[in-house]
């Protein structure tokens, strides 16, 4: 092994960039370190361990989406607010094998996302939202969103990849029986973009039903 200096950023980095070769199931520190040219112990100056290796890069993920998914954080309706941040941060996960996962459950290691939290909570609760109301309808459609992209990403671990055994016609033949049923496939692994906006619109809808604030 080299003597390659590395630092929190630079693990980060690369890991992301292996995560997208590997998949998080081969996304090891011992992978890691021999792609940095290092010794695995040397990881452990900067991560204790996985997991917080794993925070590391949802956090990048984050600042990224915020430089080149979202727009930055403005006065708007609160049903906009919350369709942009998950449109855009579906479009985030998009972009990593298994990104959902790495994000699901991590704990940010900084305030990057404040600014964006603030500002929405704040149009929600001048739209006539409590705060409690506020922060449990964002979590309903965040909670959709990283469901959503996680069933998505077990059909098409990356934008231009199938996993096989998800072929639509294969299934309706196997189905014929249940016309219904076989039909329905094409809906349920095709049209994602188009099916997840319907479903973010509803999860609105509800919302605004719920709580009686439009």
């Amino acid at each position: 092994m080299g003597t390659t200096k590395i630092d929190r950023a630079r693990v980060a980095d690369t890991a992301l960039r292996l995560l997208n070769e590997v998949g998080l199931d081969g996304l090891t520190l011992r992978a890691i370190a021999r792609e940095l040219d290092v010794k695995a112990p040397a990881l452990y100056w900067h991560f204790k361990d996985k997991q917080a290796l794993l925070d590391e890069m949802a956090t990048v993920m984050y600042r990224r989406m915020l430089d080149e998914e979202l727009p930055a954080p403005t006065e708007d309706t609160w049903q906009r607010q919350l369709v942009a941040y998950n449109s855009g941060l579906r479009a985030a996960l998009l972009r990593y094998r298994d990104g959902a996962k790495v994000y699901s459950g991590a704990r940010f290691t900084g305030t990057d996302h404040a600014e964006g939290l603030e500002t929405h909570l704040r149009t929600m609760v001048g739209a006539g939202f409590e705060l409690r109301q506020a922060v449990r309808a964002g979590i309903t459609a965040y909670s959709y969103t990283m469901g959503f992209v996680t069933e998505e990403q077990g059909v098409q671990p990356m934008p231009d990849e199938r996993r096989e055994g998800f072929d639509i016609a294969e299934r309706a033949q196997r189905m014929e029986r249940f016309p219904l049923a076989a039909a329905a496939g094409a809906e349920i692994f095709a049209g994602y973009d188009d099916r997840f906006e319907d479903g973010l619109w509803t999860i609105v809808a509800g919302i605004e039903a719920r709580y009686g604030v439009r």
